[in-house]
């Protein structure tokens, strides 16, 4: 299907050149009834957020390479069905049973075939400097490089649509859990891939990239996937989905910015940080599990600098909300090849004058002390116990409530792996527009490993000029 929507204006503008379906290669056994895999109470709780969208930045592949420049869309095409072929109940929909007899609904995926929607894309006048040249990002033009934007993941479960809704209505009653978006640029490529967060969680959205990338490079993938499945449809209540959906402004002004912390500063972070909780006499401090690590010193580096960026009164509270992934801690939910949401929220909350009194140590000290309190009982187990009881979905604007820094994504993702066949690692890693609220960051592993790390910071515009102000924090910043 041809088309030709334009996003951004001038030079920097993004035109679709076309849209297509992608089916599974090769398909699933055939079945007169297609296969209902009942949602977890993890999976289900994300309902209520946007897609998960990233993207990676690429240099164009050379003439002399195996990818030909001209074969390069249909190439990445047909190593995504590949991968979906791995992936498959990603090629169907979510299904919403609305029962009107109890006021309950339930939401499965079904495993229909229909499809995955593939974009290729133009913008011969951005350049990869545009997007990565600088410390602010333009929110706009990245927004414009991905698909499916503006939609939260229930909006993609459909129950009866009548021929009286809109064409919007309509729209996102079709949309696919997975999408992908090849924008080709001047000098680059940007690879975007839309994931509905009811499905999965980011181990799940960069085992899917990596097995794409894998199959367009080599023919190779990752190995065998275990689909996360409840033995019975949880009811939620709400007489209508719609109703589960709570919207944020998305129309609020903010602005983003992409901070590169080199291996050697990350390094110098965490000795700074063990130091101080070395040195302290405090009973807190001596009640310490484990040494802080580097990611801990580093976020507790920005969430102090945050919290003086936003001005916050000394006695004002402040939380940082961490994720706790379940993958090889929790029985039941093996280290790798579980696709599905596998991780739970922790909100560890403090006051702005507490965390800026008593040093990075300290603050460091607290998000350690969470993680290492983590129980598979009382956390896990006995909270989807609860959940399934009284089934509560998870809101952003909740997690951003109290002066919060809330991250997304894992220096541990597998970003700068992803070689698609040309011989070259990505430039660099940018989200999409979903889920961005005042507080949002994305925390990803930095160019050249070894340690290094990446965040990408979302804040309003006045507290991201003060925190790209701020000497202490930009101290330990590589500034492009």
């Amino acid at each position: 299907m041809q088309g030709s929507m334009v996003n951004g204006t001038g030079r920097r503008r993004v035109q679709v050149i076309s849209r297509r379906v992608v089916h599974a290669d090769p398909p699933p056994a055939p079945s007169s009834v297609p296969r209902t895999i009942h949602l977890t109470a993890w999976d289900l709780r994300m309902l209520s957020l946007d897609y998960i969208q990233k993207g990676v930045l690429l240099p164009k592949p050379e003439p002399d390479r195996r990818v030909q420049p001209a074969e390069l869309v249909d190439h990445l095409a047909s190593a995504f069905a590949r991968a979906l072929g791995r992936f498959h109940p990603f090629a169907g929909r979510l299904a919403a049973d609305e029962r009107a007899d109890d006021g309950t609904v339930t939401v499965s995926l079904r495993c229909t075939g229909e499809g995955s929607e593939f974009v290729h894309a133009a913008a011969p006048g951005v350049t990869a400097a545009d997007i990565a040249g600088a410390l602010y990002i333009p929110r706009d033009l990245v927004a414009s490089l991905f698909p499916l934007n503006g939609l939260a993941s229930a909006d993609a479960a459909s129950s009866s649509v009548d021929d009286g809704e809109d064409s919007d209505s309509r729209r996102r009653a079709r949309a696919p859990l997975l999408a992908a978006q090849v924008t080709e640029l001047a000098d680059a490529v940007f690879v975007a891939v839309s994931l509905n967060h009811a499905v999965g969680d980011g181990t799940t959205f960069w085992h899917f990239v990596n097995t794409w990338s894998d199959l367009s490079r080599s023919g190779g993938g990752a190995g065998a996937t275990t689909t996360s499945a409840h033995p019975l449809p949880v009811p939620l209540p709400f007489a209508k989905l719609e109703h589960a959906i709570r919207g944020y402004d998305r129309a609020t002004t903010l602005h983003e910015c992409f901070f590169h912390f080199s291996a050697e500063s990350v390094r110098k972070l965490k000795a700074a940080a063990n130091a101080e909780v070395r040195s302290s006499e405090g009973a807190d401090d001596a009640a310490m599990v484990t040494t802080i690590s580097s990611l801990q010193a580093l976020l507790a580096h920005l969430w102090r600098a945050v919290s003086r960026a936003r001005r916050l009164d000394p006695s004002q509270e402040t939380a940082y909300v961490l994720l706790i992934g379940c993958r090889g801690r929790v029985k039941g939910i093996p280290p790798a090849g579980y696709v599905g949401n596998a991780v739970v929220p922790c909100k560890v909350t403090s006051t702005a004058g507490e965390i800026q009194a008593k040093g990075l140590g300290w603050t460091a000290g607290q998000l350690n002390r969470a993680v290492a309190s983590f129980d598979e009982a009382a956390l896990v187990r006995e909270s989807v116990k609860r959940w399934v009881r009284a089934p509560r979905l998870a809101y952003n604007t909740d997690m951003l409530s109290v002066a919060a820094v809330d991250p997304g994504s894992s220096p541990r993702f597998d970003v700068y792996g992803n070689d698609f066949g040309w011989g070259k690692p990505p430039l660099t890693v940018r989200s999409g527009p979903g889920n961005k609220l005042d507080g949002k960051t994305s925390v990803f592993e930095g160019r050249g490993g070894g340690g290094a790390v990446a965040l990408e910071v979302c804040l309003a515009p006045d507290t991201l000029a003060r925190l790209v102000a701020d000497a202490e924090f930009m101290d330990a910043v590589t500034v492009p």
